[in-house]
């Protein structure tokens, strides 16, 4: 059903996350499943000598407590058939229940993460950094329109691991 690829095999990264989305995938320990939540925000590349997936979750976010508590994460990227299940995932929060099971999104886990059976490239990153973006820090300050509540993001830099794509 899937096939492993290297990293720079994952191409057209600012179109999966910026144009398609991705889902963010942890291990939700508490309720013995998984969580995931949509994100339009990330980044594939290189850093430190290694292929790295950055993400970015807001505090507010069910899965930010999750990310920060699991080693590893999981970014899984979706056709536009699913589009309407992502927007699911990135409206409910899975504090209440199966967010996943509701969205009809079904999984196994693997690497202690979520690898959803309907996503076309799935990336298992293990996290290497995380901090917290700053208003202090912005040169730009227009770029602030982004967080009118100021709601900064804690982004996670991770290893890439593993890469599995869709067989067609």
């Amino acid at each position: 059903m899937f096939r492993e690829i290297t990293p720079s095999e994952a191409s057209d990264a600012i179109d999966l996350i910026g144009k398609d989305w991705m889902l963010i995938g942890t291990a939700d320990k508490k309720h013995g499943n998984a969580n995931a939540m949509t994100a339009s925000w990330g980044a594939l590349g290189f850093l430190w000598n290694r292929p790295v997936c950055i993400c970015f979750i807001r505090p507010q976010r069910y899965t930010f407590g999750l990310a920060k508590e699991n080693e590893r994460l999981s970014f899984s990227f979706f056709g536009e058939e699913y589009r309407k299940a992502l927007t699911f995932c990135g409206k409910e929060s899975g504090r209440n229940g199966d967010k996943l099971e509701k969205a009809g999104l079904t999984y196994s886990m693997a690497y202690g993460v979520p690898v959803f059976d309907s996503a076309r490239l799935t990336v298992i990153g293990r996290k290497l950094y995380s901090d917290e973006i700053k208003k202090a820090n912005f040169i730009d300050m227009s770029m602030l329109k982004n967080y009118p509540a100021e709601d900064f993001h804690t982004f996670y830099i991770c290893e890439i691991e593993r890469c599995f794509i869709k067989n067609r």
